[in-house]
């Protein structure tokens, strides 16, 4: 069994992205993680860096079938196994994208962190996810397996 340690992160739609992010970091007060304007998301942490995050989506740009996404955090040794106890258990571990199905984990250079992605029985989209150690390097602009990011 996969042990989650805590919730990471969870998404909204917001009708307007530049309101949303004014609000949430002015009034709110959350720190702006990063903003992928070509997708019309942007991500926030919550509380400490590295332990929790909002991402808001703009509802034009949402995937049309994007259901509800919540990603657990979990420890990294956990998180490399996910993939062969999730398949044990009848759940396909899937990539970024969400219909592809992997064999190891994902990872985004810009936390740094690695995920494996998978749905419930109704289609919601779950992840577990493990900061790594060492820098973000945000100036990798895509999603790499884990394998790569062990050759940078």
């Amino acid at each position: 069994m996969v042990k989650v340690k805590a919730l990471f992160e969870t998404h909204l739609t917001v009708s307007n992205l530049e309101r949303s992010v004014e609000f949430y970091r002015n009034v709110v007060g959350l720190e702006l993680a990063q903003r992928f304007p070509e997708r019309n998301v942007a991500f926030f942490w919550t509380g400490e860096r590295g332990h929790s995050m909002l991402g808001l989506w703009s509802i034009q740009s949402a995937p049309i079938n994007m259901r509800l996404h919540i990603a657990f955090s979990v420890d990294f040794d956990q998180l490399l196994a996910a993939p062969d106890y999730l398949r044990r258990n009848g759940v396909t571990p899937l990539g970024f994208d969400g219909e592809k199905e992997i064999d190891e984990p994902v990872v985004f250079p810009w936390m740094p962190a690695a995920s494996v992605y998978f749905k419930d029985p109704d289609g919601h989209s779950l992840e577990y996810i493990a900061f790594l150690g060492g820098e973000a390097k945000p100036q990798i602009p895509r999603v790499l397996n884990w394998s790569e990011w062990q050759t940078i």
